[in-house]
């Protein structure tokens, strides 16, 4: 039976921490749905001390940004886009449209549309993430979006001149410098300067993932990507130095990032500890990850691999790292994640920049029922129905008066009999 060694903060006061969060969302989203662009530049002045003349950078400050990438920044950044690139670009090539014969006359089929217009927010804040704008919009433009708008927070009041040349590399047909819930509403719901788009798609912090959930319906969303979590499964193969080096690595994510360890060995439980303990005293960015693993991290002792898979598909975490004797074990059994991470060679850190697999991953256990950002996620399946022969027309007609019928939809009924008259 699963033993919790170290828990994480209580579900109430996690629960009171989204209900802060949610009213808050709901407040700047309706001041950006009845006031447009004036409210977001007010809130652009409060929450990040950025006025600019317009949102959108022109194509001159564009090419400032790509201008200011050394030879060795713009050589890493290509090398990671390339791998985003031809991964995505062999899942798109997995998605077949098709058409079949199902019964002499009757022809159906699907096709694989991508949308017209996708807002892509790449996060900002204490780290720059330039890799999230391969992530999404890159992606998008595989999938064959047409027009993409990609939205970043300025950094200490101006442009953050690394991630906005990412973004223009990776393909943005507009690159605009806002941040948080009034960026995501602003490309949702549209302004005086700037049309609604079709979805909103990429990560973010408690509140932009917030903004998604309520915005979804008035537009496409990819899924809920809030702040970034990590589960590490390990047996007593595996040692502490790096299952802790890999809970901190998320963990220096943020306070709220969960980190959470499942093992069969209590002493590498123990020793785990010590080691976070250890590296907490050197660590650059303890300040982040300190309070993160107080808070939000979790060591789970289990008895054996099955009792493993068992409650790591309870957290579904966005990130599982395994390090046990037997990997594929958990490739073949885990159904809740976001990505998973198979043995000591690989990390989370490498799907999160440069292997070529999507980061966009889903959170609070998202990953019971949707996986990460794809190709697919920009893409609609649409269905047709063609019928050839009159047989076939008046065939299914038959059946489908009877239906009818059966459920009391008689204008329904009348369309088929319709065409058994006319075609009988």
């Amino acid at each position: 039976m699963a033993k919790i060694l170290k828990d994480g903060i209580s579900p109430d006061i996690e629960f009171a921490a989204d209900a802060k969060v949610r009213d808050t969302v709901t407040n700047i989203i309706n001041d950006i749905r009845t006031r447009g662009d004036e409210a977001a530049y007010e809130l652009s002045h409060k929450f990040d001390n950025w006025s600019p003349s317009s949102f959108r950078l022109s194509d001159a400050e564009i090419e400032v940004a790509v201008a200011s990438l050394s030879a060795d920044e713009r050589d890493v950044i290509d090398f990671a886009m390339t791998q985003v690139r031809n991964f995505a670009q062999v899942q798109r090539d997995s998605m077949r449209d098709v058409e079949v014969e199902t019964i002499p006359g009757v022809i159906l089929g699907h096709k694989h549309v991508p949308v017209n217009s996708a807002g892509c927010y790449i996060p900002g804040g204490r780290f720059t993430h330039i890799a999230s704008a391969q992530m999404s919009i890159l992606t998008a433009k595989v999938a064959g979006v047409e027009k993409v708008i990609g939205c970043t927070p300025p950094k200490n009041g101006q442009i953050p001149q690394a991630t906005v040349a990412a973004m223009a590399l990776a393909g943005a047909d507009e690159i605009h410098i806002i941040g948080g819930i009034q960026a995501v509403a602003r490309m949702a719901l549209g302004t005086e300067s700037l049309p609604p788009v079709d979805m909103i798609v990429g990560p973010g912090n408690a509140y932009v993932a917030e903004a998604k959930r309520q915005l979804y319906g008035k537009v496409g969303i990819d899924l809920q990507a809030g702040p970034t979590e990590v589960l590490i499964v390990a047996d007593d193969s595996a040692d502490a130095e790096m299952v802790a080096t890999d809970l901190l690595g998320q963990a220096e994510h943020g306070p709220t990032s969960p980190a959470v360890l499942i093992t069969t060995s209590e002493q590498l439980a123990k020793e785990t500890e010590v080691e976070i303990a250890r590296q907490l005293e050197t660590l650059s960015t303890a300040e982040f990850a300190a309070p993160a693993w107080r808070d939000y991290g979790q060591i789970i002792l289990v008895d054996d691999l099955a009792e493993a898979v068992v409650e790591a598909d309870k957290v579904a975490s966005e990130h599982v790292q395994i390090l046990t004797r037997d990997d594929d074990y958990f490739l073949q059994n885990m159904k809740n994640y976001g990505a998973l991470f198979l043995g000591p060679r690989t990390n989370v850190a490498y799907g999160d920049k440069a292997i070529g697999t999507n980061h966009t991953l889903p959170t609070k256990t998202g990953g019971r029922y949707t996986g990460g950002l794809w190709v697919g996620k920009y893409i609609k399946t649409l269905t047709y129905q063609r019928v050839t022969s009159d047989e076939a027309s008046v065939l299914i007609g038959e059946y489908t008066s009877k239906y009818c019928e059966l459920e009391g939809f008689m204008a329904h009924k009348a369309q088929a009999d319709l065409r058994i008259e006319r075609y009988g």
